[in-house]
């Protein structure tokens, strides 16, 4: 064979592969309680890649949208409570990256509400001369200032798609490990599989979209009063479906998660 058709090989190859979905398997690091800072949460994340789009979420939302789908097929919600606590998430979020478009979307819900915003702020990388082997992989180090925190992140050109976890992409290879300067989070490569299809999840009821700037307001609120979420019934409150005691006991169960969760990934 000569080297004119080897080249050609190469370059389907080449191209068969970045053609196919492949799925980032994460190891997500996380400190919630600022004044508890022995309390380390560790989940699953996966990042699902296609040539034209990305979606980052958590195993476990993953986990739990099947479980639903299958409750709504066969009509049975008599869900085991200690299933459904062992898949409440720190990650209860999405986000999408539009290749063609650059565009990136948050997506979340506020008690029973669907929210999206698109990120409006740049994410604008120093390259640093520092290089790392992370597994199999040869990285360089490169650093950032977004949303009130330092990132440093260590990425790789073997693997040529310019994203990585959560919001971050932008660099001349795959992030392979990203984490802030506080050790508060940090995101760690620890798979590659090919698969057939991208996750997708079916989102019950309509979803509010506005600005990321409103989006803070309304998440803010929730924080300082997730009361007013549980008796407002329709957009930015949840139905009054329970007593006067269920509710209250629940009102507080969310008062302490929100006292508890007072390090979000976002300081501004």
């Amino acid at each position: 064979m000569n080297k004119f058709l080897t080249l050609v090989m190469i370059l389907m190859m080449t191209s068969f592969s970045l053609a196919q979905n492949t799925r980032f398997v994460y190891q997500v690091t996380m400190k919630p309680d600022s004044t508890n800072r022995n309390d380390i949460k560790t989940e699953t994340a996966n990042l699902d890649i296609t040539p034209e789009k990305s979606i980052f979420y958590g195993e476990k939302r993953l986990q739990r949208d099947s479980l639903f789908k299958r409750a709504f097929e066969t009509k049975s919600f008599n869900f085991d409570r200690t299933q459904m606590e062992n898949l409440r998430s720190k990650i209860d979020f999405i986000v999408e990256k539009d290749f063609k478009t650059g565009t990136k979307n948050f997506k979340t819900r506020i008690a029973r509400d669907n929210y999206l915003y698109t990120e409006d702020r740049t994410m604008d990388w120093k390259i640093l001369p520092e290089t790392a082997k992370i597994g199999d992989y040869k990285t360089q180090k490169a650093e950032t200032n977004f949303a009130g925190r330092t990132w440093f992140a260590w990425f790789t050109t073997d693997i040529p798609f310019q994203d990585g976890p959560y919001k971050f992409s932008g660099l001349p290879g795959l992030i392979v490990k990203v984490e802030d300067s506080n050790g508060d989070f940090s995101f760690d490569l620890k798979e590659a599989k090919k698969i057939s299809t991208i996750a997708t999840f079916e989102e019950r009821g309509s979803t509010i979209t506005l600005k990321r700037k409103d989006f803070v307001k309304q998440e803010l609120k929730f924080k300082q009063d997730p009361g007013s979420f549980t008796t407002n019934s329709g957009r930015g409150g949840m139905r009054n479906e329970q007593n006067p005691q269920e509710r209250k006991d629940r009102e507080n169960r969310m008062k302490e998660e929100a006292r508890k969760n007072n390090n979000p990934i976002e300081l501004e």
